[in-house]
Parts: structure tokens; sequence; C-alpha cells
């Protein structure tokens, strides 16, 4: 695990502890090729709530924007090369006033591969987005996958030409 200034837990106004001094940031990659899938990623039994599948991401330090520290993170735990990345969305997931997660959806480079499984993690997988809610999933990625469903669709459906259909 990276040692950057984002890594600590935030007592919350909700009254719970988050991971992350600045918030945090995951993921939301997605690949269109063979068919619109999504990387998830099977948290490590040790992480909060292990054994569920979520994205990859983690705190932000206090340098970055919410799509670097996503990028980071990815390269981190799945050695996602960050200049294969398109980013064309923000989404909060989480928002409590003093701490927030947010989906950074990303579209991947058709030439992207991901990398070695990290101590968080116990496997990466590419799933179908129809596939996602078969799954044993993270509780706050549980919540949020509706809106983040949509989102991916309509930017999905804006990188699709419509003469290939």
């Amino acid at each position: 695990m990276a040692g950057g200034d984002g890594n600590g837990w935030v007592h919350c106004g909700c009254g719970r502890r988050h991971w992350g001094r600045y918030g945090a940031a995951g993921l939301a990659l997605i690949r269109t090729e063979p068919r619109p899938q999504i990387l998830l990623q099977l948290r490590a039994a040790w992480t909060h709530e292990g054994g569920t599948w979520g994205l990859v991401g983690g705190a932000r330090d206090s340098h970055e924007t919410l799509a670097e520290a996503a990028l980071r993170e990815a390269q981190e735990e799945a050695e996602v090369d960050p200049d294969l990345v398109t980013v064309v969305r923000e989404l909060v997931g989480t928002d409590h006033g003093d701490w927030a997660y947010t989906y950074v959806i990303g579209l991947a480079d058709p030439v992207l591969t991901v990398g070695d499984v990290t101590p968080e993690s116990d496997a990466l997988e590419w799933v179908d987005l129809d596939d996602v809610t078969g799954r044993l999933l993270h509780s706050a990625f549980a919540a949020t996958w509706p809106r983040l469903r949509v989102a991916v669709t309509e930017e999905l459906a804006r990188v699709t030409d419509p003469a290939d259909s």
C-alpha cells in the first residue's frame, strides 16, 4: 500500500470512520470490446467488507484531483496505465459533507491490460455490465451501482458511433 498524505481514517460527522483524509475515489474502468464491461476487484479478506466486489480505488492525497487519485489507485492496485484511460465523468457516490467517495468513469484504450493482483485484492475481473449485480458487492458500491450504471450507459452512448450499430 502506497503511503500518500491522504492515507488515514476520518471520523466523519455521520458517526462512522472512513478511509481517506481528503476523501476517496474509485475508477469505474469500462472497456467496450468485445462488449461493454467494467473492471471489478474482489476485495481481500483483511480489507473493509473483504470478500465483496467493488472498484479499484482508495484515499485521495491532498494535491490530487479526484481523477488523479482514482487513476493512481488503479495503477497501484491493478497496474492500469493511466495514459490508456480517458476520463469522461465523475459521480459522487457518498457525500457526508466532511467526507466523500467519488466514482471516476474512465474508458479503457483497447490495448489496456490489467496486471497482477496486489495484497488489497483477491481477483480482478472484467464483468459484463448486466452481470454486476449477480456478484456479492461492497455495500457502498451496491448502493451506487444503479446510478453509476446509468452514467456509464450514457457515456457509452456518447462514444458509440451509430453507423457501427
